[in-house]
C-alpha cells in the first residue's frame, strides 16, 4: 500500500515519536509498506511521521544513489547492500568531522541545502523481527540515517540550516504547508 507523504507543516513532522512495542502493530507489513511509498516517490529513506505514525520507525534503501556511478571511484561502499529497516532506534555515537551534502526531503519537495553532519555514527536499533543490533556507519549511508532519525526525533533538515537560509525558504515552505507544491507523488497536508 502506497502512503500519502505527509508535508511540511503537519504536527506529526515535530513529534518525538514513540517506542513500538513487539505485536502493537505488523512491523514487516508497515515496513514493506513504506519502502513501496518510498520507492514510488523515488526516495532513499522515509520515517514513520512522513506518512502519518508517531513511531519509532524508519526504512532506507541508498544503493540507487551509486546507478549513476560510471567507475569504479564513483561508488560509495557504505551504499552497497544498504536496505534496511530500522525500529526504536538510538543514535548512541557521533564522531568523525563535520561534512556539508545538499539534503532534500519528500515532506518538503523541491527544497535541497547543504547540511553539515558527521561522517560516522553508531546505532542501535531492532529489525522486523525484533533483533537488536549495534552497527557503525559512515559517509552517505550514516547521513541517509541520520537524516531519518532526525525524523523520528521531531526534527527536519531545514533546522540545521542557518538562519539567514531558513529565511529565504520561508514563503517556499509556507507555500507547502498551503499545499502549494508541486510533487509527483501523493502528498498529505495538515
Amino acid at each position: 500500500m502506497i502512503y500519502p507523504i505527509v508535508a511540511y507543516g503537519a504536527p506529526v513532522l515535530r513529534k518525538v515519536c514513540v517506542d513500538i512495542q513487539k505485536g502493537e502493530f505488523d512491523v514487516k507489513k508497515v515496513s514493506d509498506d513504506m519502502f513501496e511509498t518510498m520507492y514510488s516517490a523515488s526516495g532513499v529513506g522515509l520515517a514513520g511521521p512522513q506518512v502519518g505514525l508517531a513511531y519509532r520507525i524508519f526504512v532506507v534503501d541508498g544503493e540507487i544513489m551509486n546507478k549513476g556511478a560510471e567507475t569504479e571511484e564513483e561508488i560509495d561502499q557504505s551504499l552497497i547492500g544498504f536496505k534496511k529497516t530500522f525500529i526504536n532506534a538510538q543514535i548512541l555515537e557521533e564522531k568523525g568531522e563535520k561534512w556539508a551534502y545538499e539534503e532534500g526531503c519528500l515532506s518538503i519537495p523541491g527544497i535541497r541545502a547543504d547540511v553539515y553532519r558527521p561522517d560516522t555514527l553508531v546505532i542501535r536499533y531492532l529489525d522486523t523481527d525484533f533483533v537488536e543490533y549495534t552497527e557503525e556507519y559512515s559517509g552517505l549511508a550514516a547521513r541517509i540515517i541520520q537524516h531519518e532519525y532526525d525524523h523520528i526525533e521531531g526534527v527536519l533538515f531545514t533546522d540545521h540550516l542557518a538562519p539567514l537560509k531558513k529565511q529565504m525558504l520561508k514563503k517556499r515552505l509556507g507555500n507547502i504547508q498551503k499545499g502549494i507544491v508541486d510533487a509527483d507523488y501523493r502528498m498529505k497536508f495538515a
